[in-house]
């Protein structure tokens, strides 16, 4: 009973309690991911909302969420102010949750202002679509219906929530490794992972030739204790984890590593890593074209080829070399001497490009892998 009263609060069933009330108006943050730190009125229909972030110094991802309910029909204004940080995601309203719409909202400063109307029925208002840990482990169970898929867990965060992969092991050596969520507020990134995931382990002929040759290790959500908690960028213990690719100093780093390292202990090898993020832009950070990683030029081939299916959209590539500042691909380059990249969607992209791009991308990844050469 224990376990499944704690597994429930890990993945999202539970929250502490929270919301900001006052005569006929009420703000609720009691949900995964429901963020900001305090409230007060300016008017007897204008509220202020403070933004605070974890710790800092921080990057300027200012991430809110909560439900705003009322006693009786009215249009309210809503002012969120940013402490130490500058507004980077506009407000987006849903009615339950899932589907989201854009709302009209003016900056000045560190003050964003939008009206809402408001009744009974709590309405939801958040930086970006929420994506909880509930949300990724239906995921997984669901692609752990297809044979040989397994959605398990590999380890446990910081605040000890669980670390959960979804995985497709057959008789090859090679392996594709996709990583997501280390930075909680980057839900574009999170919107490609999951079409892509859902591309190689789909039941298509190139699909199912690409597993006969690659394993698949899927690691949606890395950072579950600041996806929970609304972060803007860091884990529970105020630690960027894409900076922590070094010195494994984080649990939920220092997990997946040695689980890679497992992985090549048994004479396997890790053939590509993807890195998901989110960015004010749609760029792809790749390593140098002549770094020392097997098949250099897998990771140009496979870009290359996807700029050409898309006349309209430019597939930027920017190369980089950072050795000592943790990140992914810098990790999976020196080693494992694997091709990889960190794959960021614009925060404002349309999300149907968003879930296209990723589709195209996984289908031309593993023709490219495919006709790479063995390792």
């Amino acid at each position: 009973m224990f376990r499944f009263i704690l597994l429930s609060l890990l993945i999202g069933f539970g929250h502490i309690s929270y919301a900001c009330d006052f005569e006929n108006i009420s703000f609720d943050k009691n949900f995964p991911g429901g963020r900001f730190t305090s409230c007060e009125q300016l008017a007897p229909s204008k509220f202020l909302l403070n933004l605070t972030p974890e710790n800092t110094p921080i990057n300027d991802s200012p991430w809110y969420a909560f439900k705003v309910n009322s006693i009786k029909q009215q249009t309210i204004e809503i002012v969120l102010k940013v402490v130490d940080g500058n507004h980077r995601y506009p407000p987006k309203k849903s009615l339950d949750g899932k589907a989201w719409l854009l709302e009209e909202y003016n900056v000045a400063g560190d003050h964003l202002s939008f009206s809402l109307s408001v009744g009974k029925t709590p309405v939801w208002v958040s930086a970006q679509e929420i994506l909880s840990g509930k949300d990724y482990y239906n995921w997984g169970a669901e692609l752990a219906l297809k044979p040989n898929v397994v959605h398990d867990v590999i380890g446990w965060s910081v605040q000890n929530r669980p670390l959960y992969k979804v995985e497709y092991q057959g008789v090859g050596n090679e392996w594709l490794v996709v990583l997501g969520r280390l930075h909680p507020p980057e839900v574009t990134g999170a919107l490609a992972l999951l079409p892509f995931a859902e591309a190689v382990l789909a039941d298509t002929p190139l699909a199912i030739k690409f597993r006969k040759r690659f394993n698949i290790l899927v690691l949606p959500n890395l950072n579950p204790d600041g996806v929970f908690m609304g972060n803007w960028r860091h884990n529970a213990n105020g630690f960027d984890l894409n900076r922590d690719w070094k010195t494994f100093s984080q649990n939920e780093v220092a997990t997946v590593h040695k689980y890679l390292q497992q992985i090549v202990k048994q004479g396997e090898n890790i053939a590509m890593g993807v890195d998901f993020h989110s960015t004010h832009k749609d760029i792809f950070y790749t390593m140098p074209k002549d770094y020392d990683v097997k098949n250099p030029m897998l990771v140009t081939k496979w870009l290359d080829a996807l700029d050409q299916q898309y006349p309209d959209f430019s597939v930027i590539q920017q190369p980089g070399n950072n050795p000592d500042k943790g990140v992914s691909k810098q990790y999976f380059s020196d080693v494992y001497k694997a091709p990889a990249i960190t794959y960021e969607m614009g925060d404002k992209t349309e999300r149907g490009f968003i879930k296209e791009l990723a589709n195209s991308a996984a289908n031309q990844l593993m023709k490219t892998m495919l006709a790479s050469p063995k390792l």
